[in-house]
């Protein structure tokens, strides 16, 4: 299926506005809520460093996969990544995820530096990220014991430099005290302002499909205040 559009717009990058305000400043002007989103953003981006410590109802892994595949005239396009680094947090059903582009790999080595350097300008815009949270997430989280679930997400998505809001079907599972996500959807290279060029855009597909799958492991990323 494809990742439903709710609404789209050009994203800002999210300030590092945490190392400026106090603490007491910026709990009172941001909220909790979106200092915990942004704790992932950090962890996620590999800032957090120090930051990080263990807590209950949280999973994360850094070595989560992704696979994208378009099938094409001239020639199927496809591509595997198995460094997305990922956060769920159970208790309150948010997430967050994000993909090295440049760590996507292709069969042929030109086709990995035309999607590279002409297409995801990939040193300008380095990670896809997504931050979200489960719909009824009390609800999945309450039948989660007794087997995998079928969930939605809603959230923001940034590719390219443009964010969307989307909503996207998947499973969750626990086994064996990890947390197993499996999603597949299909997106549009001209959501995100990807541009194929004119001679060769008739021949190919006007989506691509994405399976994300992340296994995670109990403990994630908590904000303490710097001294």
């Amino acid at each position: 299926m494809r990742a439903r559009l709710i609404t789209s717009r050009l994203g800002p990058r999210f300030p590092f506005v945490f190392y400026s305000f106090g603490m007491t400043g910026f709990l009172h002007r941001f909220g909790r809520s979106r200092l915990w989103l942004l704790g992932l953003l950090l962890w996620l981006g590999g800032l957090a460093g120090p930051l990080a410590a263990r807590g209950q109802g949280k999973y994360l892994t850094k070595a989560g996969y992704i696979s994208f595949f378009s099938a094409s005239i001239m020639e199927d396009i496809e591509a595997k990544n198995n460094k997305v680094a990922a956060v769920f947090d159970l208790t309150t059903g948010q997430l967050a995820f994000a993909v090295p582009v440049h760590e996507f790999q292709f069969k042929r080595t030109l086709m990995q530096e035309h999607f590279n350097e002409n297409y995801m300008e990939s040193d300008k815009f380095p990670k896809a990220t997504f931050t979200g949270q489960l719909v009824n997430a009390a609800q999945v989280v309450k039948l989660l014991p007794t087997g995998s679930q079928n969930v939605e997400v809603e959230g923001q998505m940034t590719l390219h430099g443009v964010t969307h809001k989307v909503a996207i079907s998947g499973t969750l599972q626990l086994r064996d005290g990890q947390l197993v996500v499996f999603a597949y959807f299909n997106i549009s290279p001209a959501d995100y302002a990807i541009d194929i060029p004119l001679l060769v855009r008739e021949h190919i597909a006007k989506s691509v499909s994405v399976r994300v799958s992340l296994t995670c492991d109990a403990g994630a990323p908590a904000l303490v205040s710097r001294p």
